[in-house]
């Protein structure tokens, strides 16, 4: 399926969830791994803030590009993120979302907007 870049430059990303191992198979523990590289992948979860939007979604990172001093609910870059479309069928019922990837995770500078004081 085809993967749409997300434009980021306008938005704020909080980081809500700290990077932790991609899961692939429940049963054994197996970690994913990225289909190119062989990379462990990891799992983040963001509120991406847009518009006065707001969205808590998950996105998966390769472990090499997750960045030293992340802290929970600071700002966060998602450089080279992309969302894709997916369907499956579990258990007889059909399932569908969209799956969010980045190259990185690094910290962000603080918006000027959330910076200000009232």
């Amino acid at each position: 399926m085809r993967s749409i870049r997300v434009e980021t430059s306008a938005a704020t990303i909080l980081l809500t969830e700290a990077p932790e191992p991609k899961v692939r198979d429940r049963q054994t523990g197996e970690i994913a791994k990225d289909a190119v590289s062989g990379e462990a992948l990891m799992t983040i979860g963001v509120v991406y803030i847009e518009d006065g939007e707001s969205s808590l979604i998950k996105v998966t990172v390769p472990e090499g590009g997750v960045s030293e001093g992340l802290n929970l609910g600071a700002p966060v870059a998602l450089p080279g993120l992309v969302a894709r479309p997916w369907e499956s069928v579990f258990n007889g019922q059909q399932r569908h979302g969209i799956a969010f990837r980045a190259a990185a995770v690094t910290p962000a500078a603080v918006p000027a907007a959330m910076g200000a004081t009232a």
